[in-house]
């Protein structure tokens, strides 16, 4: 199938150019990342997807909604809510009333859940520290920055500046 010819008045900028190589980039990186970490914590019964679930609840220290959980995440409210079904199915979390929505239930770790998220965590440490070796931590913090001022900058453009 041949690719399709761009118009000839429509030109990627140096930097559009780069950040596109970036974005794509960070997409084969996304999946990776998600199946080292559904290697990393396999027998212990999670997924990339529940591990982050248990993660935004276990990094926040407290109960909270299936759609904090997702804006925290950048994932959407429907596909928390089905990992946290399926976290309260095995016994990972439980849902709680919520004092300030009757509806929106808050979502807990179980001790299990804890245990869980403990263990992988761990597991994470050691996997990132192993990753890291080597690399240059004024670059890392660098990267880190432009990634957050793009991410930033995504989730601010107007639907007319897309």
């Amino acid at each position: 199938m041949p690719i399709m010819q761009k118009p000839q008045s429509i030109r990627h900028t140096q930097n559009g150019a780069q950040l596109t190589e970036l974005i794509l980039e960070i997409f084969r990186l996304n999946g990776a990342l998600l199946a080292s970490g559904d290697a990393l914590v396999l027998d212990l019964d999670l997924t990339s997807a529940r591990w982050q679930v248990l993660g935004a609840i276990a990094f926040e220290g407290r109960p909270i909604t299936v759609a904090q959980i997702g804006r925290r995440m950048g994932l959407s409210r429907q596909a928390v809510q089905r990992v946290a079904n399926d976290l309260q199915s095995d016994g990972l979390v439980t849902f709680e009333d919520n004092p300030d929505h009757k509806r929106a239930k808050l979502v807990a770790l179980t001790k299990k859940g804890r245990d869980a998220y403990g263990k992988a965590d761990i597991r994470q440490i050691k996997w990132a520290n192993a990753l890291g070796k080597g690399l240059d931590p004024q670059a890392l913090a660098e990267s880190v920055n432009l990634l957050r001022t793009v991410h930033e900058r995504c989730r601010n453009a107007a639907d007319g500046d897309r």
